[in-house]
């Protein structure tokens, strides 16, 4: 049905309810995306599997989310809206609870293959659903309530995982879906307006078989890169020519077919088309600075891992502070402004965090980490706004799936590229340090305690050198990967140039239309 804006109040009752179900669906997805990481050790020990073999836990999830996400709008104008959220929803929980229970490797990554299903629909959904029960006037607002889930639930759920670990046992990281799952399936059954349903539609198998071929072997080739030592390998070689080739049929299926499942007219749209290239490079920079720096603060700031769990929180404190006022601003503000004024906030941030290194006190640091959460927020939320403002409704669902798509792609990217550059750079900076430890260097000359310390001739003396050198590599290689950063933000600034301000609706028309499938 569709409904006018200024009766979205009284034409969607149960509004706050359906809210608080879709955020709980869209934590749950967020959230599980990372909260397993810290108890990959503990899963290891209880599945009998290699430090390599564990890490398809995580692997097998994000593949599944990167592979589905892309035909859910497809999935809900066939099946429904409501019919999709409230089965994927319940295959989200089933499969986590499946994975609480796994008792051997095969069974984990087949469980999280499932989970990864079910979840890569629960985000695109949820903000389809906000946008579709908030008028206008509050999708600022709306946005940012949502955006808390997506931002911050990757944030904290290291921290979260790590707490559920050691008070209880790692398969409690898939059993606190559990409650939550519930209570989300009850509210979606009882009170979101029912979907219409399509059942003409057919699925365009070729254009999916050729992007989940696409994106399967780009999110491979990216994870399992730096241990296979990257173009050196034929597995990865042969991943690259895969993702090559299945994006590239994919392009030539989308304009050329009769009905792709992915509607060509949506990338007409200017707004959206620059918030999808907006959105990746947020996405570069989202999760590659937050999974960088835990390995740095417990390896060379010396951080216990509770410690660094709480340095870390303040990030999303200032994440979800910020999604709040820009919510509001970005009804009564140009959200382009906005959105360069967080441009230039996390460029600031990470232009600061060059300058870290293990002497750096606490509060500093976390005072960057703050303006960094801050600085995501404020480009978050506009940028949402701005991305729907000229879309036509009956995309909507279909434009959430392809902006959470990208925003996956540009984390894998990010984090692969990123840990790349830090493991290489260690190696060349080691190189390049350690040539200064040779007979004509004055300072092994000086004699002394500490000189006799330090004789590269002695076992010790040579063993303590190499661990200095490669301390201050590590420090010189994560400066260069947050310069790195700072330096592929900076573009995304042009892209401010080629959007459109979102205009005022109409007086007469009460105006947008609020859409129910």
């Amino acid at each position: 049905m569709t409904l006018a804006g200024a009766e979205a109040d009284r034409a969607v009752p149960h509004r706050a309810i359906i809210t608080v179900c879709a955020m709980i669906a869209t934590l749950m997805q967020a959230l599980d995306s990372t909260i397993a990481n810290v108890a990959l050790p503990y899963m290891q020990g209880s599945l009998s599997a290699t430090s390599d073999q564990i890490t398809w836990v995580l692997t097998s999830y994000v593949v599944a989310a990167a592979i589905m996400t892309a035909p859910v709008g497809w999935m809900a104008a066939r099946f429904g809206r409501k019919n999709l959220f409230v089965l994927c929803l319940v295959g989200f929980t089933v499969a986590s609870m499946l994975c609480g229970v796994a008792q051997s490797l095969p069974q984990m990554v087949a469980f999280r293959l499932i989970q990864g299903v079910f979840g890569a629909a629960l985000v695109p959904l949820s903000q389809a659903l906000m946008l579709d029960i908030y008028p206008p006037a509050q999708r600022g607002t709306a946005m940012a309530v949502w955006g808390m889930g997506v931002m911050v639930g990757p944030i904290l759920g290291p921290t979260l995982g790590g707490y559920l670990t050691d008070v209880y046992n790692w398969r409690y990281v898939f059993y606190v879906n559990l409650p939550f799952g519930i209570l989300g399936v009850a509210g979606l059954v009882l009170f979101m307006p029912k979907a219409a349903t399509n059942p003409s539609l057919r699925f365009d198998w070729t254009g999916f078989g050729v992007l989940a071929l696409g994106l399967g072997a780009l999110q491979m080739m990216l994870d399992r890169g730096q241990d296979q030592d990257w173009f050196s390998s034929r597995e990865i070689i042969a991943e690259a020519v895969l993702a090559g080739l299945g994006i590239y049929l994919f392009v030539v299926h989308l304009l050329t077919a009769e009905r792709p499942f992915i509607a060509p007219r949506i990338f007409r749209d200017v707004n959206f088309s620059a918030g999808l290239m907006m959105m990746f490079s947020v996405g570069v920079v989202l999760l590659a600075t937050s999974a960088l720096l835990a390995p740095w603060l417990q390896t060379l700031g010396n951080y216990p891992v509770a410690t660094a769990g709480l340095v870390m929180a303040p990030r999303g404190i200032g994440t979800m502070a910020c999604m709040l006022i820009a919510g509001k601003l970005s009804s009564r503000f140009d959200p382009r402004k906005l959105m360069a004024f967080g441009l230039l906030l996390l460029v600031w941030s990470l232009y600061e965090s060059t300058k870290w290194t293990p002497d750096i006190d606490r509060w500093p640091m976390i005072a960057t980490l703050v303006v960094q959460g801050a600085a995501l927020g404020f480009v978050f939320i506009p940028l949402n706004v701005v991305a729907f403002a000229t879309l036509p409704p009956a995309l909507r669902t279909e434009a959430t799936a392809l902006l959470a798509l990208f925003r996956n792609v540009g984390s894998a990217i990010g984090i692969s590229i990123t840990f790349a550059l830090l493991a290489r750079n260690v190696q060349v900076v080691h190189s390049e340090l350690g040539a200064y430890v040779n007979p004509f260097n004055r300072a092994l000359q000086a004699g002394g305690a500490v000189t006799q310390i330090l004789d590269p001739a002695q076992s010790r003396g040579a063993q303590v050198l190499d661990a200095i050198i490669n301390n201050q590599a590590q420090i010189i290689a994560y400066i260069d990967d947050y310069k790195f950063m700072m330096l592929t933000t900076l573009p995304a600034l042009l892209l401010l140039l080629i959007m459109r301000r979102p205009g005022a609706a109409p007086k007469a028309a009460a105006g947008h239309a609020v859409v129910m499938d």
